[in-house]
């Protein structure tokens, strides 16, 4: 069996460039920074944006207005088509029996039934929020909708 000598690639392994040590070592005077300037300075550096003196573009833009944004409530859909094809004749609509039936991805978000399609089974509805109409075919089939507030 051969022995195998480990070796860097050629030009892996390379000396440390130093500058700023007089005119012949071909990096002296000014090290590579050019002549003059904020850039040959120590400490001349800018800030993000800077555009050189100029007014910055996110000074120049206005910025006005609300936006309701972080404020907003979202809801998960559920359309009474699904309580109908997912629910027996008087079992309770709730968070953890829609979250068990793989209707909601968690019971941390809100719910709300709107009203889509047809309902003939009488159910017990108690989520967040209910469609007029959807609240209408839930009682037209003999259920009842539970502390939720009604919305349009």
């Amino acid at each position: 069996m051969a022995d195998f000598i480990l070796n860097a690639p050629k030009g892996a392994n390379k000396k440390k460039f130093i500058v700023g040590r007089g005119s012949s070592s071909g990096n002296g005077t000014t090290a590579g920074k050019g002549n003059k300037g904020q850039q040959s300075r120590s400490g001349g550096k800018t800030y993000v944006g800077f555009e050189g003196g100029q007014m910055p573009l996110y000074r120049r833009i206005a910025h006005r207005g609300f936006s309701n944004y972080p404020f907003k409530k979202e809801y998960s859909i559920i359309n009474v088509c699904f309580l109908e094809s997912n629910f027996e004749s008087g079992e309770t609509v709730d968070k953890a029996s829609l979250l068990a039936k793989n209707l909601i991805d968690s019971d941390k978000v809100s719910v709300k039934i709107l009203g889509n399609g047809e309902l003939t089974k009488k159910l017990t509805v108690n989520v967040d929020k209910v469609s007029a109409s959807a609240k209408a075919k839930i009682e037209k089939a003999g259920g009842s909708v539970v502390s939720s507030s009604e919305s349009k």
